[in-house]
């Protein structure tokens, strides 16, 4: 599945309930859903982590949607040239360098 597939998909699901929750309620719900893949993460099982990595894409991509926001082309415009700090790929940044 694609970045703008995802985002269609999340979109004819919940399109009706996100807009009516708006961005700050779903940010809540967003953040909410890090915190489950945190858990996950430390301690959970695979089949745990693989929910919460999808909790958390979704809910990226729910934001996304109310806020206006092509995720195919924040991609390209942030990370289509390598690394957006030294524009390399591998990223040729010291390790203590964001990113």
């Amino acid at each position: 599945m694609t970045l703008p597939e995802l985002q269609q998909l999340i979109r004819d699901t919940y399109g009706d309930k996100d807009a009516s929750r708006g961005v700050e309620g779903t940010f809540m719900w967003f953040m909410q859903e890090v915190g489950e893949l945190a858990t996950a993460l430390r301690s959970g099982r695979p089949q745990e982590k693989l929910l919460e990595f999808a909790d958390v894409l979704a809910w990226l991509a729910t934001l996304a949607n109310i806020s206006g926001v092509d995720l195919e082309k924040a991609i390209a415009a942030k990370y289509g040239a390598g690394c957006p700090g030294c524009g390399q790929s591998p990223c040729q940044c010291a390790r203590d360098e964001k990113p």
